[in-house]
């Protein structure tokens, strides 16, 4: 079994930041890409970054040059590190990990986490 435990999420004012961070456990023998997913009311989800297992990493336009995404391949850990928000980055952000678990490899979902921009 695995588990992906966001956490992270809240209110800031535009301009400011927030750090969100998804850790998975369970049975994972590897992870291959992790990343961030939003939803906003309405809307689809999309995605918003993602990081392959060697690091190469990609951005969705809306976010580029002020989100940036890492992992920590040590603790199970992906972060998200989001500057300069917008009210449009409000959303239900979730994490997305590909995991090779005992079984077979899958992806897996975080349960969201919500971040709010407004002043």
């Amino acid at each position: 079994q695995v588990q992906l435990v966001e956490s992270g999420g809240g209110l800031a004012q535009p301009g400011g930041s927030l750090r969100l961070s998804c850790a998975a456990s369970g049975s994972i023998f590897k992870i291959y890409t992790m990343g961030w997913y939003r939803q906003a009311p309405g809307l689809q989800r999309e995605l918003v970054a993602a990081i392959t297992s060697d690091g190469s990493t990609n951005y969705s336009d809306s976010v580029k040059g002020r989100f940036t995404i890492s992992r920590d391949n040590a603790k199970n850990t992906v972060f998200l590190q989001m500057n300069s928000l917008k009210p449009e980055d409000t959303a239900v952000y979730y994490c997305n990990v590909a995991i090779r678990g005992l079984l077979a490899t899958r992806d897996y979902w975080g349960q969201g986490t919500q971040v709010t921009v407004s002043s």
